[in-house]
């Protein structure tokens, strides 16, 4: 774990976050290097529900990647990245725009291949869970 890579300077505000998270409204809540885990807020904007007035899926399913991501990345040594290579995300019951929170965890970390969870929450109900395989490269 190197506490002076881009991920830890994006999460003390010295580099701002990928477009991509902007977009999902992350904010960093807590993240432990040393457990693999995270805990991240979003903001679910009106752009992203559905004609029922949903979140649509796929907001949720790369919120729910952007919970286990970091929980993995915290736990990285310089000059590595670590691709998903399968998220399985299953959708309990609907978001509406507005706060959502994320917990995520790496489950198993082994030297390349790693194993992933989080969980979606809105109003203290999970909304979504999700389980991913993420590999270890260098850069």
């Amino acid at each position: 774990m190197d506490k002076n890579s881009f991920f830890w300077k994006i999460v003390r505000g010295e580099l701002p976050p990928p477009p991509c998270a902007v977009t999902l409204g992350i904010e960093f809540a807590a993240i432990d290097g040393e457990r693999g885990t995270a805990e991240v807020t979003f903001e679910a904007k009106q752009e992203f529900l559905n004609p029922a007035g949903n979140v649509q899926g796929g907001f949720l399913a790369a919120m729910l990647d952007d919970t286990m991501g970091p929980a993995l990345t915290a736990t990285l040594d310089a000059g590595e990245f670590a691709p998903t290579l399968n998220l399985n995300v299953q959708f309990h019951r609907p978001a509406k725009a507005g706060p959502l929170s994320g917990v995520g965890r790496v489950v198993l970390r082994g030297r390349e291949v790693c194993q992933l969870s989080a969980e979606l929450m809105q109003n203290d109900k999970i909304v979504a869970t999700a389980t991913a395989t993420a590999i270890i490269r260098k850069m």
